[in-house]
């Protein structure tokens, strides 16, 4: 087991990531499940449940680059715990909100710190763990949404199974408040990477560091462009299905919410596997390999579950596959963003090229909520996200093999 070749320090500082990223999924996935009780209780349209989901996606691209940035100049564990409390106080306060309005705008505010915790959380990762565990590291934080997810899922059947809809989905929103535990942890337990403090003690020797707009320097522009429609293509794949299933579940497959979770937690449980197989393949075959090999499948295997006429069984077995493809393509992403940069910009640009592409595929649930008006909302999420999924095996190609880079002020001047 590749973990027990790890130290004290890298492993308390990936139960520390995966922790907050486990978080990040319970909190952004609960809306997903209870979007049905909204469009019910206060008879907002399918267009508007969309809105809000993009609004959060939104403004996590811009929390998610404005987190990176200031991790690269205050610290990465400083600024985790401030994104970590930042999502979940939103999280708690949507539960209060009255109307659409508010919790569009409850909503919008917590993507702030949903988009700062991962760009923060994986680059603190990347930097502390060794460059040939990178991969498998980064895949193992990944599978902590899984498990938030799953959580999440658990947690609406348990809540709708004892309170009325009117009420449940106030509660699963109130639980948000929970992960604020976790800055506890990060306080006492994780300590900067060596590399940001080498890299810290270099600037200041020279005495100056580059602008986080760097990025967009002619050298690094090409990067930065690809990486963001990577990035891009395999958000707006993954929100595409996470975000309307359950109402594709209940609305075109009348499941009830016992059976929309049962269904989930199959798809859920196939995303874990995911994650811990990606990440296993992303340090074997590379970076480009593997997110090309999972694009390809996943494509194939979300229009078969959404546009292919099956019987329940069939449905549900299905399901374990389309997550493990979906989900897993996620596994290298960290490592694989964070060896595309310099160390004094590998939070600004893995903050912006992640996030940017996160603001891009923001906009596929509110398309498919807009477009649901004409269209069955089952072929909408199929040709959206094989759609995104061409532009991740474009961009995928376009970019270059990181595997195995190491991270120190020399290699950094060769990036």
């Amino acid at each position: 087991m590749w973990l027990t070749h790890t130290s004290a320090t890298e492993r308390r500082t990936l139960l520390a990531a995966a922790s907050g990223y486990g978080v990040d999924g319970f909190d952004y996935m609960i809306y997903t499940f209870i979007i049905p009780a909204l469009l019910a209780v206060w008879g907002m349209s399918k267009a508007q449940a969309g809105y809000i989901a993009s609004a959060s996606l939104l403004s996590s691209a811009i929390g998610g680059w404005g987190a990176g940035v200031l991790a690269d100049r205050f610290g990465r564990v400083r600024i985790l715990q401030i994104t970590v409390l930042w999502f979940a106080v939103f999280t708690c306060l949507s539960g209060f909100t009255q109307s659409f309005g508010q919790l569009l705008w409850a909503r919008g505010m917590q993507g702030f710190g949903f988009g700062g915790e991962w760009s923060v959380g994986s680059v603190l990762m990347a930097e502390t763990i060794q460059a040939r565990y990178r991969g498998r590291a980064a895949g193992l934080v990944q599978s902590s949404w899984a498990v938030g997810w799953g959580c999440a899922a658990l947690a609406y059947w348990g809540v709708y199974a004892i309170l009325p809809p009117s009420l449940a989905w106030r509660v699963l929103l109130w639980m948000g408040i929970l992960p604020a535990l976790l800055i506890i942890y990060i306080r006492r337990h994780v300590a900067e990477p060596p590399i940001y403090l080498e890299m810290q003690r270099c600037e200041g020797d020279t005495g100056g560091r580059r602008h986080f707009l760097a990025i967009f320097h002619p050298r690094l522009l090409r990067t930065t462009l690809l990486a963001s429609l990577l990035s891009a293509g395999m958000l707006g794949a993954y929100y595409s299905v996470t975000t309307w299933l359950p109402t594709f579940l209940s609305t075109e497959r009348h499941l009830t919410v016992a059976g929309t979770a049962g269904y989930l937690l199959v798809m859920i449980g196939g995303s874990f596997m995911g994650y811990l197989v990606s990440a296993w393949l992303s340090d074997a075959l590379g970076r480009r390999r593997c997110i090309f090999l999972f694009a390809c499948c996943g494509a194939v295997l979300v229009i078969a579950y959404v546009r292919i006429p099956i019987g329940g069984a069939q449905l549900l077995l299905l399901g374990g596959p389309l997550g493990f493809f979906n989900s897993g393509i996620f596994a290298g992403m960290g490592a694989f963003l964070a060896e595309l940069y310099p160390g004094d910009l590998r939070g600004s640009g893995q903050g912006f090229a992640y996030n940017f592409g996160r603001a891009l595929g923001a906009a596929c649930p509110a398309l498919i909520g807009v477009w649901s008006a004409r269209f069955l909302l089952g072929d909408l999420i199929g040709a959206m996200t094989a759609g995104a999924y061409m532009i991740v095996i474009a961009a995928a190609l376009a970019l270059p093999e990181t595997r195995g880079r190491e991270f120190s002020p020399a290699a950094d001047a060769a990036v």
